[in-house]
């Protein structure tokens, strides 16, 4: 077998494992597509994917990796979360990923978010619970919104790769 279609092969799978780990927070996304399409370049001596084109793909997958802890943190931030809160969203995501999968995801950020909050406040009378639940819902909606955006990305990045391979 041609070692080149191997290569191609190898590439193809880190853009499906990277568009996937777009929503998956257990895999390195935009960066795992990106690696996918660096090594299709370099397979093909960078004759149909140029040097200017490998260079915007890498600027977009840096610009995902800002867009993803800008999203988190502003709809965190911008309901009053502690930093607790934060942590319990990442945990809330993998826990909600590994224990409740696909529903899991959606619900885990929002009750980790909710327990860190309560953790911060260390009391639960009707008020903590109410910012609780608004930091857990903003929490949610910047993670949200993350991967909304880094599925923008990886879709602009999918299209500049397949344009100029074409072109």
């Amino acid at each position: 077998m041609d070692p080149n279609t191997i290569y191609y092969a190898i590439a193809a799978v880190l853009v499906v494992v990277g568009v996937a780990g777009t929503v998956l927070p257990a895999l390195p996304g935009l960066p795992l597509v990106f690696a996918g399409m660096l090594l299709a370049a370099w397979t093909g001596d960078f004759e149909k994917i140029g040097i200017p084109t490998v260079v915007v793909l890498a600027l977009l997958t840096l610009i995902s990796l800002a867009v993803d802890f800008w999203a988190t943190a502003h709809g965190a931030k911008r309901v009053g979360a502690s930093r607790k809160a934060l942590v319990g969203a990442v945990i809330g995501t993998f826990a909600g990923l590994f224990v409740f999968p696909p529903f899991g995801l959606f619900v885990g950020p929002f009750a980790g978010a909710l327990a860190g909050e309560l953790l911060h406040r260390r009391n639960v009378d009707r008020e903590s619970l109410g910012h609780a639940a608004k930091v857990g819902f903003g929490t949610w909606f910047g993670i949200v919104l993350g991967v909304v955006l880094k599925l923008g990305i990886a879709f602009a990045m999918i299209g500049l790769f397949v344009l100029a391979w074409w072109l």
